[in-house]
């Protein structure tokens, strides 16, 4: 497996192109904004899109599915409880202020313990309600990608429709704390840095000491 890091849109998503090295078939996490950026790397690597996958339904995190889409005839994936944020009110005022596009529907939703496959890559869904009653985590052979549940030093908010703090603490110290220390952590945004360690969050993030 390898993957690129791009960040991206008025919020600093990061969004990441992961592929497995063999068949090059390829799968974007967060498509938050900047599609033009997106598929330009898509490009530059050689890739084959096969999904877009979003770690939740924030309109900053799938701000990009439908150019990106269009562009590449791939799906999209999304769990099945934050469906219904593609078309909520307050999702619209959002991306009318930053300038995001409308999500079309997911093509499959996703739900806990779902294993996504590139090739001889596998990836396994870990549902992490919280941030949103749909949050998921991403494990791929000791990645983890962590969307906004768990940041470098923080945790996601939850003062936005649909979130709960005890839920989402709960989230992580039953679903996360639980991996290996060596875990790397990859976030959806990179307010404490890019990339972490559960070692590291488990020792030293505030939120959770």
């Amino acid at each position: 497996m390898k993957y690129e890091q791009l960040t991206i849109g008025p919020l600093d998503v990061n969004c990441y192109i992961l592929w497995d090295e063999d068949s090059n078939e390829a799968m974007i996490i967060d498509a938050g904004a900047e599609p033009e950026r997106i598929l330009s790397a898509v490009k530059r690597l050689g890739l084959t899109v096969q999904m877009i996958v979003s770690t939740h339904g924030h309109v900053d995190h799938v701000g990009a599915n439908a150019p990106v889409m269009d562009a590449l005839g791939c799906k999209f994936m999304l769990h099945q409880d934050d469906v219904f944020m593609l078309n909520d009110s307050f999702g619209a005022q959002i991306a009318s202020l930053i300038g995001a596009l409308p999500s079309p529907p997911p093509d499959k939703t996703m739900k806990d313990g779902d294993v996504l496959s590139l090739g001889k890559t596998t990836m396994e869904v870990i549902h992490t309600p919280g941030h949103s009653p749909g949050s998921v985590c991403l494990l791929c052979e000791g990645t983890l990608f962590t969307g906004d549940t768990l940041f470098a030093g923080a945790v996601g908010r939850t003062d936005l429709p649909g979130g709960f703090h005890s839920q989402l603490i709960e989230s992580i110290d039953k679903r996360l704390l639980t991996l290996p220390d060596e875990t790397i952590v990859l976030p959806g945004h990179a307010y404490g840095g890019l990339r972490s360690s559960i070692g590291n969050e488990r020792a030293n993030n505030p939120f959770l000491t």
